[in-house]
């Protein structure tokens, strides 16, 4: 199964070689160095493709063709993107029945009016994450709180495109209204559900202080709830489903700590900064020290040293958290045992032609073997447009997540594993998308692989 589809990812990049010469000479919309982003833009995308599906009954892959209209407008700091996709396919002996996936419009099980009907916006954002006021509703590729041992990099986009989830985050210094002493930063997952959410409010002691360094020091508290653990595996209607009649639990997930972080050095050659944290799931403590920065303009780096108790999961929300959810929720509540370990995080990567090839990967684990705890590898590649000569419109993005390594050789198997790859090629208004996902589910009945794929045309007005 799982060599069927990598040696369709090949025959797709073969397709996309294939293609893109198609690009040579291209003109670039943006010259480089050019500001991108316009003060008005107003502008809408019509979409055709295919994509695939899992059906919730049955568990079949089934493919739909697929029209969508994307109009976006962007004033300012202000941005607003909606996303109006129709599925369909033929049906019947002669393919003469015309049917629309009911699942993209119709409210069924647990999936209420709004948790259908938000995802149609995009997203709607003022400002960026960093600035004084950053706020984003929608599809959240990825957030963060603090130094990420609560939370970091966490994603509600897994499902996509099965289901998409509506969620936000806002973000607000009080150097907006002159008062750089507090600030906080909130994330709600999924705004129809209210699941997982989170709060961190920080204060800068020192902000007054005429002493280089210590003004941008600050001190935080965070605290991270998931009031419904068994949410995504208990809306799925497959037959098989063992959790369809659970319901929340009694005992939710909470999640708190402290932590402080101290930017040592900062200019465009070189950033150092300095954190720690002090983190509890229930009873059980775990703590990490760390620093990070960027080296020479394109260099990025980071390490941390992690100390926990029996049963803590260090950044117990992360990108995959949606999809390891009851994996997690297991060991929190002490239903599968993981030693305490005296552990370890190292990144590394680079950002290159002015972040147009940005490269990171992050691989943790314990120092010791025997816990329970094994270690685990995140990577993330960027191409952006321009960037390789002769395939002017040709941009990519790809991500790799294993976890459970045992030996060398985990590395290059896709069990345990979430992959994801999306390419495109653009000529003038035309864009031509694919995107594939592959993702091993240790909770799944029967087949393990679940596997998402599309190929897309889209027209920009």
């Amino acid at each position: 199964m799982v060599q069927k589809h990598l040696t369709t990812i090949g025959l797709l990049i073969v397709f996309f070689i294939m293609v893109a010469p198609l690009q040579f000479g291209a003109a670039q919309d943006v010259a480089p160095g050019e500001e991108p982003s316009p003060q008005w833009d107003l502008g809408t995308d019509l979409a055709f493709g295919v994509v695939s599906f899992v059906d919730d009954e049955t568990g079949e892959t089934l493919t739909y063709q697929q029209i969508g209209l994307r109009p976006e407008i962007v004033i300012g700091r202000f941005g607003l993107g909606l996303d109006l996709t129709l599925n369909y396919r033929f049906t019947g002996g002669d393919g003469s029945e015309f049917e629309v996936r009911e699942e993209d419009w119709v409210p069924s099980g647990e999936i209420n009016f709004l948790e259908l009907y938000l995802p149609k916006i995009n997203y709607i954002r003022y400002g960026r994450k960093g600035e004084p006021f950053y706020t984003q509703f929608g599809s959240l590729p990825s957030a963060t709180l603090g130094n990420g041992f609560i939370l970091e990099n966490y994603s509600n986009e897994l499902f996509r495109p099965q289901r998409r989830i509506f969620g936000g985050v806002l973000d607000v210094d009080g150097a907006l209204l002159g008062f750089p002493y507090v600030g906080i930063e909130t994330l709600t997952a999924n705004v129809a559900a209210w699941d997982v959410m989170a709060a961190r409010l920080y204060t800068r002691p020192l902000a007054d202080v005429p002493v280089p360094v210590l003004p941008n020091m600050q001190v935080g508290g965070t605290l991270a709830v998931d009031r419904d653990p068994f949410y995504h595996v208990r809306i799925s209607e497959a037959p098989d489903n063992p959790f369809a009649d659970v319901s929340a639990p009694d005992d939710p997930v909470y999640v708190w700590g402290i932590d402080t972080r101290l930017p040592i050095l900062q200019s465009e050659f070189m950033s150092l900064a300095a954190f720690g944290d002090i983190v509890w799931q229930e009873d059980r403590m775990g703590g990490m020290v760390g620093t990070g920065g960027h080296l020479f303009r394109f260099l990025l780096y980071g390490a941390q040293i992690r100390l926990y108790e029996d049963n803590f999961v260090p950044t117990y929300f992360d990108r995959t958290y949606d999809r390891r959810r009851v994996e997690r929720y297991a060991v929190y509540r002490e239903e599968t045992d993981v030693d305490g370990a005296f552990g370890w995080q190292g990144r590394l990567g680079f950002s290159l032609l002015q972040e147009s090839i940005i490269f990171l990967t992050t691989v943790s684990g314990p120092f010791e073997s025997g816990t329970g705890m094994r270690p685990e590898l995140q990577a993330a590649l960027t191409l952006a447009e321009g960037t390789i000569p002769g395939f002017s419109g040709f941009s990519f993005e790809g991500s790799y997540e294993k976890f459970n390594l045992k030996d060398p050789e985990d590395l290059v198997s896709a069990e345990d594993a979430i992959i994801g790859a999306r390419f495109n090629i653009r000529s003038g208004p035309v864009v031509i998308t694919l995107a594939y996902n592959l993702m091993y589910d240790p909770l799944a009945e029967g087949d393990p692989w679940v596997v998402s794929s599309g190929l897309e045309t889209a027209i920009a007005f």
